[in-house]
């Protein structure tokens, strides 16, 4: 069922935002006329505050700045994901993009079924025969380095639990992804490796919420971990994640945001752990535009201002800005390659290749828990 944004609330599955051509101009309205861009998001929807809600973003800006046309759809599960991009394809959209790691089997399927229409796919490649990932000349795959973001919230975080600053009094942080997905494991990685590198005596208490969009589930997750002496909480989930973040201001503790710069939920959260998806997928719709899109991999990281912390609240003492502004310029030159994969059940170890281990407290379908799967592919 089709509305225009300006009319619907939370319930619409799909959706549409139209720029006037006055104001666009000459040249945006010719391209407006060439380009239809279709967006498929994840469940967590428009109103998740971070993942998918910054993809629409992206979209918006693209439509204000170039005055293509551009229309989305909420999944609201994973068996519509297939559907949801086909109908895009089925209209001759010149570019569809998918929101979403899971997504990786559906783009795979439709895109190699329409492969003179072209598809960008945030978080993932598509998912051929034996769950092997792989490149398509019509799909760009848009990859982030989240372990740099998290690092850098990491070592805000414990910082301030060494230097025992403001509600910080317990050494102990804890963290909750949804599902425990590359994308999510690699934030969770980099935060616990950043914490660790500037305090190496902080514990770090775990929790995955089996969700993205599940408040209640987060907000009880959230609980328990403050009950266990958790100061500051990191949250990897999405929507599910707003319930992790309301227990850390229930609790009066600190809370750290992710994607997008949640701040504005109060001055409890510290910072956010950033990633620029709306960039992503404006600069995608821009190099389509241009005719210079190219399928195969695409990285966002520091280097290109993809990645980072958002300004921290007052609550975040000086020396805690400085020592993360002095780890970014240091994962920047590469002299610090934050991990992005954790492999056994405690957090103090580490593997020979130096990465933290860790392992979630359920067993992902497959075939997302087949290790190849698990191991998405990243430069080295």
């Amino acid at each position: 069922m089709k509305r225009i944004v300006a009319l619907v609330g939370a319930a619409i599955l799909l959706g549409s935002v139209i720029v006037p051509a006055s104001a666009r101009g000459l040249n945006a309205t010719h391209h407006a006329k060439a380009l239809r861009v279709g967006l498929v998001l994840d469940t967590g929807g428009v109103n998740d505050k971070s993942f998918n809600h910054l993809a629409f973003l992206g979209l918006q800006e693209a439509q204000q700045t170039y005055g293509v046309k551009g229309r989305y759809v909420v999944s609201q599960s994973e068996a519509q994901y297939v559907p949801n991009l086909t109908q895009f394809a089925r209209q001759k959209y010149n570019l569809v993009i998918g929101v979403g790691f899971l997504m990786q089997s559906a783009m795979y399927t439709v895109a190699k079924q329409y492969p003179s229409v072209k598809f960008a796919m945030v978080d993932g490649a598509p998912l051929g025969p034996g769950n092997k990932t792989v490149n398509l000349k019509n799909v760009a795959n848009l990859f982030f380095k989240e372990q740099e973001s998290g690092y850098l919230v990491g070592v805000i975080a414990g910082t301030m639990e060494k230097l025992k600053s403001g509600k910080a009094t317990h050494n102990k942080i804890g963290f909750m992804g949804g599902l425990p997905i590359p994308p999510v494991n690699r934030y969770i990685a980099g935060y616990i490796a950043g914490a660790k590198k500037v305090d190496p005596s902080i514990q770090v208490v775990r929790g995955y919420s089996n969700s993205f969009t599940d408040q209640n589930k987060g907000r009880e997750i959230g609980l328990a971990q403050i009950s266990q002496g958790a100061d500051i909480l990191f949250q990897v989930a999405g929507a599910s994640g707003l319930g992790y973040l309301a227990a850390a201001q229930q609790r009066g503790v600190y809370g750290v945001g992710v994607d997008a710069d949640q701040g504005y939920l109060g001055g409890y959260v510290i910072t956010s752990a950033l990633k620029k998806v709306d960039v992503a997928v404006k600069l995608t719709i821009s190099q389509t535009m241009s005719g210079h899109f190219k399928g195969g991999d695409h990285h966002f990281s520091l280097k290109n201002n993809a990645t980072g912390f958002a300004i921290p609240s007052g609550a975040v003492p000086a020396a805690a800005v400085a020592a993360a502004k002095h780890y970014q310029k240091l994962i920047k030159s590469g002299q610090i390659v934050p991990p992005q994969t954790f492999r056994r059940a405690r957090t103090s170890s580490r593997s020979r290749a130096g990465a933290i281990v860790l392992r979630p407290s359920f067993v992902l379908p497959a075939p997302y828990n087949d290790p190849s799967y698990l191991g998405l592919r990243w430069p080295a």
